[in-house]
């Protein structure tokens, strides 16, 4: 359903050019989606995909164990969008112990994203509304610190920003004017809120459009962006963990994301960011499902052969755990965690290193780092730098 319009310019004239900023209508969309047909089937296909990562999740041993891991992953993906170099492996390193040699701007800007997430999710669980405030509290903590920081962290913009080109007059898209961002957050507020008749799914796929076209701060808009889908799920029951992120989908298919708005914004053309929309969420449901299976598997696989070690088994599987939890470690970290003696954390790390389920990474004879090489491989898969 193509409609004739989803929102309206303001035309106002910047360093003698003139610039059309587009300030979006509220949501819902008028006339309301089609959700017919092969739409409906995407819609219920999804949903159930979700169900199944939510019912998967919760029945795993250490549900947080596997959310620490993936949400790492996801902060990874998730920055790589914004032009980061940065890898899995570095943010582990640097989450030890500050450690030299890691990219330091983009770790810290994947560091930000965590701390960012953990605090929304603190704040839900506090019983603190999906809020315009709660969105800038997680954009200062996104912002804190590293590359963006100088640009009003946990404020909205007080100036124009705009999407490719060098300045507004050239630019491929120009969000509202400053003086707008504050209603327009306002009715998306709202939206979330007051809206109970659009299904949850769809209308994480709407507050995600209309949130990258207001565009509200100066920078890291696509990072928050992506994150206010995964706690929305959350927050309305669908995900009991915010496991569900998109990252990976719109890595893959980026160029077709970017399309896919600038289609709603231009054509008003809805139905075609929702299929996008939801073919991504169940893919990235079933994928995220099958890391798990996967997880377990070889947790399980290398469990049993340290139990089946004779000598110092239960040792060596306290230090497994520990692998379990956090792929990359270093001894000092391992005997301060479980307050084991130096020769008794390198005896256990020794024995799982002739297993051949971890190595150690950097070579050296001193301050040496130790990584659970098959553990790290699932979780890297499609997280190679763009």
């Amino acid at each position: 359903m193509i409609r004739s319009e989803t929102g309206n310019y303001s035309i106002s004239t910047l360093g003698g050019e003139t610039v059309k900023a587009f300030i979006p209508l509220s949501l819902p969309p008028v006339p309301p989606l089609d959700l017919t047909g092969s739409r409906q089937r995407l819609l219920e296909r999804a949903t159930i995909a979700v169900g199944r990562l939510d019912s998967v999740a919760t029945l795993l041993p250490d549900p947080d164990l596997f959310l620490y891991a993936y949400v790492r992953r996801e902060a990874v993906l998730s920055s790589q969008i914004e032009g980061t170099q940065s890898s899995l492996s570095d943010l582990l390193l640097f989450e030890i112990d500050e450690v030299p040699g890691v990219p330091f701007d983009d770790v810290v800007e994947v560091s930000n994203y965590i701390a960012a997430l953990n605090h929304g999710m603190n704040r839900l669980k506090e019983g603190f509304p999906l809020s315009t405030r709660l969105l800038r509290e997680m954009h200062a903590q996104l912002m804190s610190r590293g590359r963006g920081s100088d640009k009003n962290p946990g404020e909205f913009r007080r100036s124009q920003n705009w999407i490719g080109g060098t300045r507004p007059g050239n630019a491929h898209f120009v969000p509202p004017p400053p003086h707008e961002v504050d209603r327009c957050m306002g009715d998306l507020e709202k939206f979330l809120h007051d809206d109970h008749s659009t299904p949850l799914l769809l209308k994480a796929a709407l507050a995600h459009v209309q949130f990258e076209t207001i565009h509200p701060f100066l920078d890291g808009n696509g990072r928050l962006g992506r994150l206010l889908i995964a706690l929305l799920l959350h927050e309305g029951g669908l995900l009991s963990l915010p496991l569900l992120y998109l990252s990976l989908y719109l890595k893959k298919h980026r160029n077709i994301y970017y399309e896919k708005l600038d289609i709603v914004r231009t054509q008003g053309d809805w139905e075609s960011w929702l299929d996008f929309f939801l073919e991504g969420v169940e893919e990235t449901a079933l994928g995220a499902v099958e890391t798990v299976r996967r997880l377990g598997a070889l947790f399980e696989k290398d469990r049993k052969q340290v139990q089946e070690t004779k000598r110092l088994a239960s040792n060596i599987l306290r230090v497994f755990h520990e692998f379990e939890k956090r792929p990359i470690l270093n001894l000092k970290q391992i005997c301060r965690d479980h307050r084991m003696t130096f020769p008794t954390a390198t005896k256990a790390v020794s024995s799982l290193i002739e297993m051949g389920i971890i190595r150690e990474m950097t070579g050296q004879k001193r301050n040496r780092f130790f990584v659970y090489d098959a553990y790290l491989k699932i979780l890297n898969e499609g997280g190679d730098p763009l």
